[in-house]
């Protein structure tokens, strides 16, 4: 038995080490001697040659000079811009001079060696706001923000007391932060055992997600613009924006009805920062009053419209709520603050797929008190229990053989790679996540786990995965994953070969 769950795990790394070497972290060289004028060098006993130095921190589908051929306009050059196949890289991306092994966690939630994300224009452009400090050799993370400069633990409290309900209570699990800075609040909310998506666009603030990553935090390049977040309907309990620039009200809602997508029934999202509370805060903002009230009370209207209510507000912080079915919401149907629901179109579908000006309809329920969709179980409860996605008994019963399988095969790694307990692996992934098995059995270690689901998989369960409180994202592996060079510790494979064998 132990000889074919050893296979099995050779098997993996044979792949991790394929995927590594064919990747799309690759240029041809021909294209590289026409953009710098010389010839990379070749590694020892290898047939690959190092990218020249400035391809370092690069990100094929949001590299800056590539973006810079795209309109501005809603943000669309911040999209994914894959390149073509002739301009794919061919050579190994060379690390940092001087990087040095990641501080492990939970050390590295507070530092991160310069050597290794060597960018100071966030350190100077945000020094009054507290978000990060060069102290010698190393960054630290004070736990500063735009709207939190004295510190994100008080941002946090004061979210506590005005939050419906208790963070400690298991009831939020997984929260996307928009526009997330590097992190802070999502490395907060850990103390509660809460899992941060926390996304960012490519920037000139050089690398926030990078300095996520780093960190050991959640995170991945991300922007509101004309395609869906990677994520399927009902995904978070909770959504997050510190003045993130986004603008919710714009294009008839378009983005703030993006994120009622991606709200579980019952979920929360939280604004803070401008127009929040004007009569208060516009002459610390240094903004016209008249044009704060304005904003707000277009986001008031917005909320209402898609049946959202408002459960509090209170400094520079308000909240809405989701409602947990739409029986109330349909009968506003034939008024003029109709909801305007999709008629078309796949809610879960996040891959290359339109944002539209519409909310989708929920699940059908009986009683107005019925949480459509079925009702999630707390943290830690609802990793292991049967996800209310899960109509069906064979569905069912296969999810819980995955549960046993990955168990027992994480038991298996665990012989070979005895640091998994030492915090030596701390951000993971899972290139075909299936039902989250992996994840769910990789719990008990100091890690977190991007649970990838290919787009065109048979069973797109990613779904499932956010309902057991776990996070992951779509892709398609013939184009490169939105990240930076170097930032995980450990890609994990399972299944993959045969998906991509004709393509």
């Amino acid at each position: 038995m132990f000889s074919k769950y050893l296979n099995i795990f050779f098997i993996t790394t044979l792949f991790i080490f394929l995927y590594i070497i064919t990747s799309s972290f690759f240029t041809s060289p021909l294209t590289l001697l026409h953009q710098q004028n010389s010839i990379p060098t070749t590694t020892k006993n290898s047939h690959f040659q190092f990218c020249p130095t400035n391809f370092t921190n690069y990100c094929p589908c949001q590299d800056p000079k590539t973006q810079k051929k795209f309109p501005k306009k809603n943000y669309f050059r911040k999209e994914r811009h894959c390149p073509k196949n002739n301009h794919r890289l061919r050579c190994l991306i060379p690390k940092p001079i001087g990087y040095q092994k990641p501080f492990t966690w939970p050390k590295s939630k507070d530092n991160a060696w310069f050597s290794n994300v060597p960018f100071t224009k966030l350190v100077e452009y945000k020094k009054s706001q507290n978000w990060i400090r060069l102290d010698g050799d190393h960054f630290v993370f004070p736990g500063g923000g735009t709207s939190f400069p004295d510190g994100v633990k008080g941002y946090v409290d004061d979210l506590k007391n005005l939050l419906p309900v208790n963070l400690e209570s298991g009831s939020i699990r997984t929260v996307l932060d928009v526009g997330c800075g590097v992190a802070s609040f999502g490395a907060s909310l850990m103390d509660y055992d809460i899992l941060t998506m926390s996304i960012a666009p490519s920037d000139e603030h050089e690398a926030q997600v990078l300095f996520a990553l780093e960190r050991g935090l959640p995170a991945m390049l991300g922007v509101f613009s004309t395609h869906r977040l990677t994520f399927p309907s009902k995904s978070f309990d909770m959504a997050h924006c510190s003045r993130c620039l986004v603008p919710w009200t714009a294009n008839d809602g378009l983005y703030l009805r993006e994120i009622d997508r991606m709200l579980r029934p019952g979920g929360f999202w939280v604004l803070s920062g401008p127009p929040i509370n004007w009569r208060v805060n516009y002459k610390a903002w240094e903004t016209e009053a008249t044009v704060l009230e304005k904003e707000q009370n277009s986001l008031e209207e917005l909320a209402m419209q898609m049946c959202w209510e408002k459960v509090a507000e209170g400094g520079q912080i308000a909240i809405w709520q989701k409602p947990i079915n739409h029986i109330k919401c349909m009968q506003k149907l034939n008024t003029l603050s109709s909801p305007k629901f999709c008629s078309s179109s796949d809610p879960d579908a996040g891959w290359y797929t339109k944002m539209t000006a519409c909310i989708f309809p929920l699940p059908e329920v009986k009683d107005i008190d019925e949480i459509s969709g079925g009702i999630l179980k707390r943290w830690p409860m609802r990793l292991n229990a049967s996800p209310p996605r899960l109509r069906n008994e064979n569905d069912i019963s296969s999810y819980n053989e995955d549960s046993r399988t990955w168990k027992m095969r994480v038991s298996y790694y665990e012989v070979m790679l005895k640091s998994f307990s030492s915090g030596r692996y701390r951000n993971v992934m899972d290139m075909n996540a299936g039902f989250g098995g992996f994840a769910a059995a990789m719990v008990k270690y100091t890690v977190w786990v991007m649970n990838v689901v290919p787009f065109d998989a048979k069973s797109n369960n990613l779904g499932v995965i956010y309902e057991r409180g776990l996070i992951g994202t779509y892709m398609d592996w013939c184009e490169p994953f939105s990240t930076y060079p170097r930032t995980y510790d450990l890609i994990h494979a399972s299944g993959i070969f045969s998906m991509y064998m004709n393509k």
